[in-house]
């Protein structure tokens, strides 16, 4: 049999932090958390409350679960992430990056100073949860182009349509493919055809804001989602755009006689729209007319038999002048 002497030396070398907490959130008891590459020593804890060791948001949460915990008496598994920066007046030396922990708690059957406990045992899941986010990842991400890719896109834009019907959160849309890669393809061969998508996919992620969503449609076809940006503004971008992929494209080194360039079409949500769906369907619309104009253009959707640069301008002016495109990293 061990003795509780012996059982003190089991819990004291466990690597993942064991606490003893109460209903107020005092730690009455810290085990283990000997792997010092992530931990400093627990033991100046004791006695002191989570509410004066971790900044507020956290110690109100951590208390939430031992509420939760205690009242419904069934084991909670939580998956939670703390850092330096979440702990007061701690010197930080250990890892820069946040510490992603699954959290067991279970009510204890037994009071201490009159108060409530739980057992909490912080596991340390930082390695699987790195895992699981580039899982994540390479599940939305296009391979070639880094964008995302049409099962991500799907997800943005039903959440930002939500946000249209919802609260009227004005949302546009690009489309756009590029023409004539079929006769680079056949010319100058797929590595030249892969070299003009990776090049506009560069140009996508830096000249899109953080909050716009550019996606791999599929094959040379691409869309980018505008939340909070009306047609004026989205083809006043759209223009800008187009001409940053024909400059990016000229420097390719193309044979004479074999170019691409790239034809888009706009449109943004209207409120007799039912899904995503209808407007995506206008802006492809919208980009086979541009094709059918000749390619390597703009067209807005509903506008097609103007001019594009005119229509830009009408709308630009009737909006008394059309916020500044401010451009930043792309989240993709």
């Amino acid at each position: 049999m061990i003795s509780i002497e012996q059982m003190g030396i089991v819990l004291e070398a466990l690597p993942d932090p064991v606490f003893i907490l109460s209903r107020s959130g005092k730690y009455v008891a810290v085990f283990g958390g000997r792997d010092a590459r992530y931990y400093h020593d627990g033991t100046g804890l004791v006695g002191q409350n989570i509410a004066d060791i971790v900044k507020k948001d956290k110690a109100d949460w951590f208390l939430q679960q031992i509420e939760l915990a205690l009242d419904s008496h069934r084991l909670l598994i939580r998956e939670y992430e703390l850092s330096g920066a979440d702990v007061r007046g701690l010197q930080w030396t250990g890892p820069r990056k946040p510490i992603w922990f699954e959290g067991r708690i279970q009510a204890l059957d037994f009071q201490v100073d009159g108060e409530d406990v739980v057992l909490w045992v912080a596991s340390n899941i930082s390695e699987r949860h790195e895992m699981e986010v580039q899982l994540r990842e390479l599940s939305d991400t296009d391979q070639l182009t880094g964008l995302f890719n049409r099962r991500r896109l799907e997800l943005d834009l039903t959440l930002l349509y939500e946000a249209f019907a919802r609260h009227s959160v004005p949302t546009s849309i690009l489309m756009f493919d590029l023409d004539n890669l079929k006769k680079v393809n056949d010319t100058l061969g797929h590595y030249a055809g892969d070299e003009i998508i990776v090049a506009v996919s560069k140009v996508c992620r830096s000249e899109l804001r953080k909050t716009d969503i550019a996606c791999r449609f599929g094959g040379d076809e691409f869309v980018i989602g505008l939340p909070n940006i009306e047609m004026g503004q989205a083809v006043q971008f759209a223009h800008r755009l187009h001409e940053c992929f024909n400059r990016e494209l000229s420097r390719l080194c193309i044979d004479e006689g074999v170019s691409a360039t790239v034809s888009i079409g706009v449109a943004t949500m209207l409120p007799e729209d039912r899904s995503y769906e209808d407007t995506l369907k206008r802006a492809d619309n919208a980009m086979y007319e541009a094709k059918r104009r000749g390619k390597n253009r703009v067209v807005a959707a509903d506008t097609t038999a103007a001019d594009t640069k005119s229509h830009a301008r009408r709308v630009s002016e009737g909006a008394n002048k059309a916020q500044q495109w401010e451009p930043s990293q792309s989240r993709s």
